[in-house]
């Protein structure tokens, strides 16, 4: 089983690094304190968007969060070599982790993108739409998904695609209580 990575503690660390308090960080990011405090103590497991605003005010990329070296040329990536995960709570009304995110590029410096392969367990939690800025694009791999995209709902099945603007309100989650599995990729601006 692969471990999953402490992001609470790292964004902890990443903060003080850079002198900023956590009341800043609120105010940077727009998040409340209490949730800033949650995520710190890896009381809450937050959907994507709240780990961007947060990567942004700290003036990092999102992939910082589970950066282990520092590759100037070409990464690969062995199927063999799955590595650490981070547990998300893909924005559910009942915090509790619902999507492991493995990075497929962590060793890269100096990225733009972030991509992942993401596992999604079944999950009946009612959930919130959620934005940020930049561009998403998913690879169905296994299973079904929903994509809910501002008013509009798209089902996507293995070997289907979407690309949208992440600034539109949006959740993604496996359909009807099932598992999935699909390949992302993040773009957040600096």
């Amino acid at each position: 089983m692969a471990k999953t990575i402490n992001v609470g503690e790292k964004i902890k660390i990443l903060r003080e690094s850079k002198n900023i308090s956590q009341e800043q960080l609120s105010e940077r990011s727009g998040l409340v304190l209490e949730q800033i405090v949650s995520i710190e103590n890896n009381e809450n497991l937050p959907s994507l968007a709240p780990l961007i605003k947060i990567a942004r005010a700290l003036g990092m990329r999102l992939g910082t969060f589970l950066d282990d070296n520092d590759e100037l040329g070409p990464v690969v990536t062995r199927k063999t070599e799955k590595g650490a995960s981070i547990g998300f709570s893909n924005n559910a009304v009942e915090t509790g982790k619902n999507m492991d995110y493995y990075s497929l590029s962590k060793a890269k410096s100096g990225r733009h993108m972030e991509p992942f392969l993401i596992d999604i367990a079944a999950s009946e939690a009612e959930f919130e739409l959620s934005s940020h800025e930049g561009e998403e694009f998913i690879y169905v791999l296994e299973g079904i998904i929903e994509i809910n995209y501002g008013k509009d709902t798209y089902i996507l099945e293995t070997g289907d695609s979407i690309y949208y603007d992440s600034i539109v309100a949006h959740h993604v989650h496996a359909y009807h209580n099932t598992t999935a599995k699909i390949l992302a990729v993040v773009y957040t601006p600096l």
